[in-house]
């Protein structure tokens, strides 16, 4: 049995840092482990412009402990009035990494989201001329719809279509939940779209949220799916397959807002997230291929070398315990509980 794993130093391809006092309680836990971040821009207000990117990216240079090895990558928060020359020039300077493009309402802070695809046509089409990645929320928002269904019918009403319209724009569906999701990425030519996948989404379904009692703390968007397609995203997970590749997802929100009658979507698991992953792929038999999940697949896709620093992880007899709440002030917020034993902790 393995019991220690040196990998290159993970990145993670998803993340949100929030702001103020948020963002300096939960940064750390981040920057800790990982080398490099696709920093969300769903704060309030949205960041739209590359200006409101560089204001934000020195706030979080500003949370991150003095010595640590972080680069937060910036992405801007489209809209259906985003300026094609302003995302230009902020890519030219190097401010930002891609946009976002969250369909209005679909997840949180996102209703200055997209209504109407067609009226970002233009920014479509100077990101794919200047080969800016587009990240997708990928669910549909219409009613009518099960909450469930959202992603696949997102890429069948929106993304397909746009993809066709937009033959060389290259695409991140960030967070994928289902097996539609998984086959979908596996069908285009690598380099031309990516995936990335949750430590929740492949650790739990919607099972684990509903049985035996509602728990607040995995409820998350988009929604945990069946079984079935959990199994999907981890067969995709430990493939090697360079289309896909670790996005946590991190989402930290006050406790007594997840225990709520109306809770927050978010599952906050910076602290805990590798040593999961490590035995999610021990479970799956494919520890082997953890790097490329990590380390190798993302950075790949985004044209960017793989860290030369490295990361070791340990394999321990008795299982880790679950992370203790983190302090916000006179607030906390619940680290992400897998459930199931981790024998795993990072050791650096």
């Amino acid at each position: 049995m393995i019991d220690h794993l040196t990998l290159s130093r993970p990145d993670d391809w998803h993340l949100h840092l929030r702001d103020g006092a948020m963002l300096a309680a939960v940064a750390p836990y981040t920057a800790r482990d990982f080398a490099r971040a696709i920093v969300m821009p769903n704060l309030v207000p949205p960041v739209r412009t590359g200006a409101d990117a560089a204001a934000y990216a020195a706030r979080i240079r500003a949370a991150i402990p003095d010595g640590a090895d972080f680069t937060p990558l910036m992405t801007l928060y489209l809209t259906e009035t985003t300026d094609p020359d302003d995302i230009e020039a902020a890519h030219t300077a190097g401010i930002i990494t891609a946009l976002k493009l969250y369909p209005a309402g679909a997840t949180t802070n996102s209703d200055a989201g997209v209504k109407d695809v067609t009226k970002a046509h233009a920014v479509f089409e100077r990101m794919e001329a200047l080969g800016i990645p587009l990240l997708t929320h990928g669910e549909v928002t219409a009613p009518e719809i099960d909450i469930f269904d959202r992603e696949a019918r997102f890429i069948e009403d929106v993304l397909d279509p746009l993809r066709q319209r937009f033959p060389k724009l290259r695409v991140v569906m960030e967070h994928i939940t289902t097996k539609d999701g998984a086959d979908y990425v596996a069908s285009a030519t690598p380099g031309s779209m990516g995936a990335t996948i949750t430590v929740q989404h492949l650790m739990l379904n919607r099972n684990h949220m509903l049985v035996g009692g509602v728990r607040p703390h995995y409820y998350c968007l988009p929604i945990l799916k069946r079984s079935t397609h959990q199994d999907a995203l981890v067969e995709a997970a430990t493939s090697g397959d360079p289309r896909f590749f670790l996005g946590t997802d991190s989402a930290p929100h006050p406790t007594d807002l997840k225990e709520n009658a109306c809770g927050c979507a978010g599952v906050f698991s910076a602290p805990n997230a590798l040593a999961c992953l490590a035995q999610t792929f021990e479970d799956a038999g494919k520890l082997d291929q953890l790097e490329a999940f990590v380390s190798r697949n993302g950075a790949s896709f985004y044209g960017l070398p793989t860290n030369t620093s490295t990361l070791t992880l340990e394999r321990t007899d008795a299982p880790q315990p679950v992370p203790e709440p983190i302090i916000v002030g006179d607030q906390t917020v619940t680290v992400f509980d897998p459930i199931r034993p981790i024998h795993w902790r990072v050791v650096r």
